[in-house]
């Protein structure tokens, strides 16, 4: 825009400089929307700390099912206030170096086994299908579901708006 189609006659007959209420209306809605776009870009933070933890507890699972066929010995892992706990593992077992994790990186996390106490690993190659559902405390409605096929590695999945009612 050039100076002089900013320019006007006011109701003095001086010449006055501005934007008229369309150009300003034109501006506004354009900001709108982008910060409207920007914000839905965003995620929610309790989803994305729901989904690291459930991509760490399916490794960790993995983990546990090739220690299970490699030791020959039955390994369970349940959920407990506050973590989860594992049976079964050796006293010296490690996980990337470290002693195998006992809990969530973040205390809003809950896990539930679905249909039992804890999720049976190996020894054998081929396990019962299980589930485990995933939620966080700062988004009660917010559910993710870790479940192996019993052949297939354990891997994430977002539940289905039937499944998130009936989920436990």
């Amino acid at each position: 825009m050039d100076a002089a189609s900013c320019t006007r006659a006011g109701p003095s007959g001086k010449l006055s400089r501005g934007f008229t209420l369309l150009e300003l209306l034109l501006v506004l809605s354009i900001t709108a929307l982008a910060s409207a776009g920007v914000s839905l870009a965003f995620k929610d933070s309790a989803s994305t700390e729901l989904e690291q933890e459930a991509s760490r507890l399916a490794a960790l699972l993995d983990g546990a099912r090739a220690a299970s066929q490699r030791s020959g010995q039955a390994l369970r892992w349940s959920p407990v206030p506050g973590g989860f706990q594992w049976e079964g593992l050796d006293a010296g077992a490690r996980w990337d170096g470290q002693p195998w994790p006992q809990g969530w990186t973040s205390a809003e996390v809950f896990a539930q086994v679905e249909g039992a106490a804890a999720v049976t690993l190996g020894p054998e190659p081929v396990i019962a299908p299980q589930r485990v559902w995933l939620g966080s405390n700062r988004a009660p409605s917010l559910r993710l579901a870790v479940a192996s096929d019993g052949v297939r590695g354990f891997e994430v999945q977002p539940a289905a708006p039937a499944e998130s009612s009936a989920a436990p």
